[in-house]
């Protein structure tokens, strides 16, 4: 497999050699990122957004690349996210297959892939690894870091570990630690790439790809990313119409099962599987609980911010809107002015991607007050 890296992408080399949370280092690596807007004379109108498990660094259009990006409604000139305003810096996470080091680059002390010789990544990694993007830009302190759904869980570490470097905080989606419903989740898309047979210990190339796994892990996936009112309300029981209903038995009948199949086949050749598996497990692993005897209030309440929002959709069952509500808690018993806001979204932990009738205001009110 290759690396899938968008057009304009920056990079940014990490110290060699770079350690890792849970030993072993990278040596000669790099992080991708995009930038927005620019840096101003004092240094003191940085934006930096920590992104979900599967998206590169090209968040919206810019200078070097002129396709929409992932967030496009949210960031750019007069929008939420206002580059007019805000120098903003986007990173691609440590560990993807979007131009950041990762088991889908070249390892130099072999000239092969890594593959499954890539180290164990945890969030902390991919925290540090953003750090050092900042560190790079000549950035001191941040006015506002943003992390949405994973990213949520990288700033919070960000937070924990770099203390003093944002000044303000957006948790999107996010949770200071993993429950057990999103680790089952993971765990039963970790399994469908595992169990099938091309993905070989991670051995595999684009003539014998895991393409029946890499499917059913993004179909599983995307059921939890939306809610079940949402998946009631656009598809209903509507049928396919077919000409030949049983020319596969037990094969599509419902549209809701052709969406789920077309987005899958879309998704199955963008994103390398191994990559996926290392960044799937970095979510479950990750609790902020860890650096506070077990408590993850105490966890949260350890990160010094000056202002936090946090925010969620009401319908996510991936990242459950108490997680929101816990990590509003922790910071404000830490000091920070921090607020809790509820968004009534019928489309789940994705609301942040589709909803920008609701998350946009939310996140243009926090910006304007800083």
């Amino acid at each position: 497999m290759t690396e899938f890296i968008p057009p304009g992408t920056r990079f940014h080399s990490l110290p060699s050699p770079f350690p890792m949370k849970r030993g072993g280092a990278l040596h000669g690596a790099r992080i991708a990122y995009e930038t927005w807007g620019e840096l101003n004379e004092a240094g003191d109108n940085a934006v930096l957004i920590v992104t979900g498990l599967s998206p590169d660094a090209h968040a919206a259009s810019n200078a070097g690349n002129g396709d929409a990006g992932w967030w496009e409604a949210m960031l750019g000139p007069g929008k939420s996210i206002d580059t007019d305003r805000w120098f903003v810096v986007c990173v691609n996470s440590l560990g993807s297959c979007k131009g950041s080091t990762g088991p889908a680059s070249i390892n130099p002390a072999t000239g092969d892939l890594y593959r499954l010789d890539f180290p164990e990544l945890s969030i902390e990694d991919v925290a540090d690894a953003a750090r050092e993007v900042v560190r790079g830009l000549g950035i001191t302190q941040l006015a506002c870091l943003i992390g949405n759904s994973m990213g949520g869980m990288t700033a919070l570490a960000f937070l924990q570990r770099h203390p003093g470097v944002a000044r303000t905080h957006i948790n999107i989606s996010g949770s200071a630690q993993a429950l057990p419903f999103s680790i089952a989740i993971r765990s039963l898309q970790r399994e469908a790439i595992r169990l099938d047979p091309h993905w070989n210990n991670g051995e595999y190339d684009d003539a014998t790809y895991p393409e029946s796994g890499m499917r059913m892990a993004r179909k599983l996936g995307v059921i939890t990313y939306r809610s079940a009112l949402e998946w009631d309300g656009r598809f209903g029981r509507v049928r396919l119409e077919s000409d030949h209903p049983d020319e596969e038995p037990f094969g599509l009948e419902f549209q809701v099962e052709s969406y789920l199949e077309g987005h899958a086949r879309r998704f199955v050749r963008r994103f390398d599987p191994n990559c996926y598996l290392y960044l799937s497990r970095s979510m479950d692993w990750f609790d902020l609980a860890e650096v506070a005897g077990g408590d993850v209030l105490q966890g949260l309440a350890r990160i010094k911010v000056e202002k936090a929002l946090a925010i969620g959709a009401t319908t996510d069952i991936l990242f459950p809107l108490q997680q929101q509500q816990q990590i509003a808690d922790g910071l404000r018993a830490g000091g920070a002015d921090a607020q809790f806001q509820p968004l009534d979204s019928p489309q789940g932990h994705d609301a942040f991607l589709v909803d920008f009738e609701r998350f946009g205001p939310a996140v243009a009110g926090f910006l304007a007050s800083i």
